[in-house]
C-alpha cells in the first residue's frame, strides 16, 4: 500500500464559510464582493453565518449548526468524508470563544486532510483568485486505511 492517497478537487468547489461573531460582517462583505466567483460552487456554513450570507446577498448556502452547538463538528465530519474542498473562516483571534476546542478541532482536521483553509480576509482573496479555482486540483492525502492496518498489527 502507498503512504498516501490522491484526492481530487473538482472544478466546482464545495466551500465552508464561517465567521466568529465579529468578523460575520467582513465575511459577508467578502462573499458580496466575491458574489460572481462564488455563485459558480456550491457553498455551506454554519447556521449564523450561512443564514446571514444567504439573506445579505442572495448566495445559496447550506447552513449547519451554529459554531457552539456543533456546526463546527459538522463542518469537519463533512471534510473527512470528503464533502468539502475549502474552508474559508473568518475567526477573531483577539476574542475567547466558547467553543475554542471545536475551532481548534476543525482547522487541525483541514490541515490532516490537506484541505486549504483561509482563516482572514487576505488569505481567502489569494485562495479564491488562485488558478485552480477555475479547475480541477489533485492533493495527496496520508493513507489513513494503511495507518489503521499497520496500528492493528502493531498492538
Amino acid at each position: 500500500m502507498e503512504n498516501t492517497v490522491d484526492f481530487t478537487i473538482g472544478k466546482v468547489k464545495r466551500i465552508a464559510l464561517i465567521a466568529h461573531d465579529k468578523k460575520k460582517q467582513a465575511l459577508i462583505s467578502w462573499c458580496e464582493h466575491n458574489k460572481e466567483i462564488l455563485q459558480q460552487h456550491f457553498l455551506c456554513g454554519t447556521g449564523t453565518t450561512a443564514r446571514m450570507i444567504t439573506d445579505q446577498t442572495g448566495l445559496p448556502v447550506k447552513g449547519y449548526n451554529s459554531g457552539p452547538l456543533g456546526g463546527d463538528q459538522q463542518i469537519g465530519a463533512k471534510i473527512v468524508e470528503g464533502g468539502i474542498d475549502l474552508v474559508v473562516f473568518f475567526s477573531d483571534p483577539l476574542e475567547a470563544q466558547p467553543h475554542d476546542t471545536d475551532v481548534k478541532a476543525l482547522i487541525r482536521i483541514a490541515q490532516v486532510y490537506d484541505i486549504p483553509i483561509a482563516l482572514n480576509k487576505s488569505s481567502a482573496d489569494f485562495m479564491i483568485t488562485s488558478k485552480f479555482m477555475t479547475r480541477e486540483y489533485v492533493h495527496s492525502v496520508i493513507n489513513f486505511r494503511q495507518q489503521i492496518a499497520e496500528r492493528a498489527q502493531s498492538l
